[in-house]
C-alpha cells in the first residue's frame, strides 16, 4: 500500500510570530495558535513569545509542528542549552535541554494535573497529590547536567559508521561525540569514538550496583560483526533479523542492584533507567499499600520481579505473591531471581489473558506497572472485582494513568496518594505512583 500523501500544500519552512501557551502532554512541546491553527512548538517555553518553524504540516492540518527558533521574549526559567547537540533540528533525546531543573519539574506537573482534570475529572487534591514532582538524586552545581541513562542506544550512520541519537520525530541522525545525559558506566566505554560499520544500532547498558556492561549490536542485513575493542571490560551480544540474541562475548545478562537484592536482567531486558528508580518506586509502593504478614498479592506486568520480590518480604512465609509477565526472557530472569522465596509464583501470559484463568476472586494487594499505553477499562474492572484493599499503579504516561483511575472510579476504587517522581530530567517523561482504596473505607 503506498504511504499517504498529506493533502494541501505543505508549510515546512514557514516562520510564524507566536505567543506560546500551556506546555502539551508529551514531545516535549507548547501549545501556540496562529490565525486560529493550533501549534505544538518545540524548544519554548509558556509564557514565551518565539518565532516558530514549521517541521511538519500543510495548509489543511488540523494542527502544525514547529520548533522555537528565535526567542523574541524568554521565560525566567530559561537557560542555554548545556548540551551542543540540543535544539531545533538536533537531537530529539532531550526534550529540556533549555529549562531549569525546577522548571522542568514544574512543567511535568503542570502536565499531570492537565492529564488528571481532562481524563479522569481529578484536581490534585483529589487524587491525593500535593502538586509537586519530586527530584530524585543530589542537587548538582548549577549547569550541570545529571548523568543518569543506565541504557542508551545509539544509531549507526550506514556511511560514516559512527554513532549518534535520532532526530525528533526522524529517522536521521545526529551524530554526537558524547551524551550528556548518559550515565558514567555507558560514557567510559567510548562507544562514541568508534567505527561501527556494518551495524545498524549499538545498545550500551552499564548496570548499577556491579561492574557489569553489555553492548548490544544490530548488523545490518547481509553484514558481519565488527572487531569490538571498548575502554572497558564488556560482555556482547548479537541481535539477528529474527531479533533473536546470540552471545559474542561475557554473559548474556547484567546485574543490577535494588531494593536489598541482585538482579539478573538478561539482554537488554527492561529495568528502570535511572540508577536510584527502581529503590525510589518500590520504596513508594511499600510505603503506599503496607503490606502486612500473611497476605496475598499481585505484581502484574512484573518484568524481572522487583516489586514481586519486596512484596513477597513483607507478607512472609504465610503470604503469598504471584507475578504475572508477558516476556519469556523476564519470566526466566525473575524465577531466577526469586529462587529462593517460597511464596512466590511468577506465571509467563499476558495480564488480560491469564488473570481471568487464575480462579483467584480475591487478594489483598496489587501492584500494576502496566505499559506506556496502561492497563485499560477490562483488566482494571477485572482487578476491581478482587476487592484488594489497597493497589499500586506505577505509570510512565500520565494520559494512561488518568484514563486508568477513571475506570477505576467506575470499578469502586479512588486514589488516596499520588506521587510523581522526576526519573527522566531533561525529558518530558517521569513516572508516579497511585495508591488506590475502595470508595467508602477508612
Amino acid at each position: 500500500m503506498a504511504p499517504k500523501v498529506p493533502s494541501g500544500d505543505s508549510l515546512v519552512g514557514e516562520r510564524y510570530e507566536v505567543e506560546v501557551g500551556p506546555v502539551a502532554h508529551g514531545g516535549g512541546h507548547c501549545v501556540a495558535r496562529h490565525e486560529g491553527r493550533v501549534l505544538f512548538v518545540r524548544h519554548t517555553l509558556p509564557g514565551e513569545r518565539v518565532i516558530a518553524e514549521i517541521t511538519d504540516g500543510t495548509t489543511t492540518s488540523r494542527f502544525l509542528r514547529a520548533d522555537a527558533v528565535e526567542v523574541l521574549d524568554a521565560a525566567k526559567d530559561r537557560i542555554a542549552a548545556p548540551c551542543p547537540f540540543s535544539g531545533p533540528g538536533l537531537c530529539g533525546g532531550c526534550d529540556w535541554q533549555h529549562v531549569t531543573p525546577g522548571g522542568q519539574r514544574k512543567l511535568k506537573g503542570q502536565v499531570l494535573t492537565e492529564q488528571l482534570a481532562k481524563l479522569a475529572g481529578l484536581t490534585p487534591a483529589e487524587a491525593g497529590w500535593d502538586g509537586s514532582v519530586e527530584p530524585v538524586g543530589g542537587k548538582l552545581p548549577a549547569g550541570e547536567v545529571p548523568a543518569w541513562r543506565t541504557r542508551v542506544q545509539y544509531a549507526v550512520d550506514r556511511e560514516s559508521g559512527s554513532v549518534g541519537l535520532r532526530k525528533h520525530r526522524s529517522h536521521d541522525i545526529q551524530p554526537i561525540d558524547r551524551c550528556l545525559i548518559a550515565a558514567e558506566g555507558v560514557t567510559e566505554l567510548g562507544i562514541e569514538s568508534r567505527d561501527w560499520t556494518g551495524l545498524v544500532s549499538v545498545d550500551a547498558i552499564a548496570a548499577s550496583g556491579s561492574s557489569d556492561r553489555q553492548v548490544i549490536l544490530r548488523p545490518a542485513p547481509g553484514e558481519q560483526l565488527p572487531l569490538v575493542e571498548l575502554d572497558k571490560p564488556v560482555s556482547i551480544t548479537r541481535v539477528d533479523e529474527q531479533d533473536l540474541f546470540h552471545r559474542v562475548h561475557g554473559r548474556t545478562f547484567v546485574r543490577e542492584r535494588a531494593a536489598g537484592r541482585t538482579w539478573r536482567v538478561s539482554d537488554g531486558g527492561f529495568w528502570q533507567i535511572h540508577p536510584e528508580a527502581p529503590d525510589t518506586l518500590v520504596d513508594a509502593v511499600l510505603d503506599g499499600l503496607d503490606p502486612q504478614w500473611g497476605e496475598m498479592a499481585l505484581d502484574l506486568y512484573c518484568g524481572v520481579g522487583l516489586f514481586a520480590g519486596a512484596l513477597a518480604d513483607r507478607v512472609g512465609e504465610e503470604g503469598a505473591v504471584l507475578g504475572i509477565e508477558s516476556s519469556k526472557r523476564a519470566v526466566e530472569d525473575a524465577r531466577h531471581n526469586l529462587a529462593a522465596l517460597e511464596n512466590v509464583r511468577i506465571e509467563c501470559d499476558r495480564v488480560e489473558t491469564l488473570l481471568p484463568r487464575t480462579g483467584i476472586t480475591a487478594t489483598d494487594l496489587i501492584v500494576l506497572d502496566p505499559p506506556r499505553a496502561g492497563a485499560g477499562r477490562e483488566t482494571v474492572a477485572h482487578l476491581a472485582g478482587l476487592e484488594a484493599r489497597r493497589i499500586a499503579y506505577v505509570a510512565c504516561d500520565p494520559a494512561a494513568l488518568a484514563r486508568d483511575l477513571a475506570f477505576f472510579r467506575e470499578g469502586g476504587y479512588r486514589p488516596v496518594s499520588l506521587r510523581a517522581f522526576d526519573l527522566f530530567p531533561m525529558t518530558h517523561h517521569f513516572e508516579c505512583v497511585a495508591i488506590l482504596e475502595p470508595v467508602g473505607a477508612q
